[in-house]
């Protein structure tokens, strides 16, 4: 996995590890939908979307019903891209995450 340089890992922060994980899922879903080079009718939208999630996870505490939405719109225009497949069910679990209770951190 890559992992940027100017930061330390997420563990050593503090960081609730469900937006660590959202963090971790979204990078990989861009990274993929980048390596997909065929093109289809809705990548813009999954782009914009997959940017969103990103800005959310940022914030630290997203709200999950705004997660829920990104991931409908995502899910929508990505349709049945296959290569995708592994990124939006990691995203999927990572936004289940925040449907359940904040963990102790």
């Amino acid at each position: 996995m890559l992992r940027s340089l100017e930061r330390p890992p997420a563990e050593g922060r503090g960081e609730d590890p469900r937006v660590a994980g959202l963090k971790s899922a979204v990078a990989r879903l861009r990274r993929e939908l980048a390596a997909y080079r065929s093109e289809f009718t809705d990548r813009a939208v999954a782009e914009e979307e997959i940017a969103g999630l990103a800005a959310l996870a940022a914030e630290g505490s997203p709200d999950p019903a705004r997660l829920r939405r990104s991931l409908l719109l995502i899910a929508g225009a990505v349709g049945s891209v296959s290569a995708l497949a592994g990124g939006m069910g990691e995203v999927r679990r990572a936004v289940e995450q925040f449907d359940s209770p904040t963990p102790a951190v």
